[in-house]
């Protein structure tokens, strides 16, 4: 298996955990179900997610893949950022693969 496609297919995994947990808690902090956290989802317009569940969100993130990862941390002033669930996830993927935001 050629490098490239073997290091995608880590990646990929890592994204799906990642979103995974991202829904989980998500769901948790705004008393839904999973099912209704949907990547396309409008954090705002959509899940009524104020800036304070997302710091609340990310401070669940630090706290679960700190566990997993010296130096985790999730930058706040991102929060602006943010639009949508996928929005998080990808952030979140991109800051545990230490690429710059």
């Amino acid at each position: 298996m050629p490098a490239e496609t073997h290091s995608h297919g880590i990646e990929s995994h890592a994204a799906q955990s990642i979103a995974s947990l991202v829904i989980d808690r998500l769901a948790e902090l705004l008393g839904r179900d999973v099912d209704d956290i949907r990547p396309e989802a409008q954090l705002r317009e959509d899940l009524d997610a104020d800036d304070l569940v997302i710091l609340d969100l990310f401070d669940a993130i630090e706290d679960e893949v700190g566990e997993r990862t010296v130096g985790f941390q999730l930058d706040d002033d991102e929060l602006n950022e943010l639009q949508t669930v996928a929005d998080v996830v990808e952030y979140i993927t991109n800051v545990v693969a230490g690429e710059p935001q």
